[in-house]
């Protein structure tokens, strides 16, 4: 990502940029009660986070959160938002360019859930596996191309092809995948590939 692209998500989040987006994603929320955690104090990344909806209902369920996202306006209001009681940590990051994994994210991984929430990356799903824990999960959202009127970018780039999210995904274990039409609580229609995967292993010793 460029330099201009960067100052691009500053500004749109300096000018209230999803400020009323609030609510975590449904596919969050429905998941996390079921997954099967054996850490007292479990560990999540929320990757391309913005200003932190995913993360903060991490944080609130007793999770430890680390929180990564290009633009540094929308971790301050992230940082702004949580309160002394939840553990978030904020990463400013390149996702696009700036691997491998800074120092700060391997001390603070490995972890037990990953979230890519409605941010195009597929060649990262891959690269997780370096900061995951055996066992550990994958929840993702990803834009899918389509020629509904929906939410969410118009360029295509930012968007996966029908089946390229599962594709993407080859070397983890499927337990849940979906595509087609979803209906946010704000009442936006978006057009997703929805999956929760794990990262093949066994999580005794660790």
């Amino acid at each position: 990502m460029s330099r201009s692209d960067r100052e691009k998500w500053n500004k749109r989040y300096r000018d209230g940029a999803y400020a009323t987006r609030k609510h975590p994603s449904a596919l969050l929320t429905e998941w996390l009660p079921k997954l099967a955690i054996d850490a007292e104090t479990p560990r999540g990344i929320d990757l391309a986070c913005g200003i932190g909806r995913n993360a903060l209902y991490l944080a609130q369920h007793g999770w430890r959160v680390n929180a990564v996202d290009v633009s540094g306006v929308a971790l301050q209001k992230l940082a702004a938002a949580a309160t002394d009681e939840l553990d978030i940590r904020c990463t400013e990051m390149d996702l696009e360019t700036g691997l491998p994994w800074p120092a700060e994210l391997t001390a603070a991984g490995p972890f037990d859930l990953a979230l890519m929430i409605r941010y195009t990356n597929l060649p990262l799903i891959d690269q997780l596996q370096e900061i995951l824990k055996p066992g550990a999960y994958l929840l993702v959202e990803a834009h899918r191309v389509t020629e509904e009127t929906v939410a969410g970018p118009g360029d295509a780039r930012f968007r996966v092809a029908p089946g390229a999210l599962r594709e993407a995904a080859g070397a983890y274990e499927l337990v849940d995948y979906r595509e087609g039409i979803v209906h946010d609580p704000d009442g936006r229609r978006a057009d997703l590939a929805r999956m929760l995967a794990r990262w093949p292993g066994s999580r005794s010793g660790n």
